[in-house]
């Protein structure tokens, strides 16, 4: 059986769905037998060297950086996979959301309590190499298309783990209730 290619890729989150890829434990030489790795923090590869066959994107678009990734990673992957309750729902940044995007930032830089006497000028950043904020947080499904969605929060290794395996061997995906967990 030839080996399926799999990229991996971060968003605005925590790295932690990147984390229960790791925690499948040993089974990571079981997945080394059946995938290579492109793009993907896993081995530390930055760029694409080719099309893949599956990516896992964690985190949602909360600014133009992200969206730039996430339309790129899809338009290198056969199969997109979103992974995480930021992934698929903007996560605990889409907070945010209901509060205007000047009231967020005048809070972070200007008044909130953290900052009081840190910003005598009154500055919010803006320097034109920093990613324009987006007005709020996008799930990766409202940007591109998204094939599967991996619940949770982070989704648990054995999720991670049987919807790879389902994916990699061209199986049916089991996703049972006892492994779906937003911890």
């Amino acid at each position: 059986m030839e080996k399926k290619v799999v990229a991996t890729s971060s968003l605005a989150g925590c790295f932690g769905c990147h984390m229960s890829l790791l925690d499948i434990d040993e089974r990571i030489l079981e997945l080394i037998e059946l995938v290579e790795f492109d793009k993907s923090p896993v081995n530390d590869v930055k760029k694409f060297s080719r099309r893949v066959d599956i990516g896992l994107i964690e985190g949602g678009c909360c600014n133009e950086e992200n969206v730039h990734v996430l339309k790129e990673f899809r338009a290198q992957c056969k199969v997109l996979v979103s992974v995480g309750e930021c992934a698929i729902m903007g996560g605990l940044q889409a907070i945010r959301n209901t509060i205007p995007l000047k009231e967020c930032l005048d809070e972070a830089y200007l008044n909130g309590p953290s900052v009081k006497g840190c910003n005598e000028e009154s500055i919010i950043p803006n320097d034109e190499e920093l990613p324009v904020i987006l007005n709020k947080v996008y799930p990766c499904h409202e940007i591109v298309k998204i094939d599967y969605h991996l619940p949770g929060c982070p989704p648990s290794a054995d999720l991670i783990w049987n919807a790879l395996r389902a994916l990699v061997l061209d199986e049916k995906m089991e996703m049972p209730y006892e492994l779906v967990k937003y911890d």
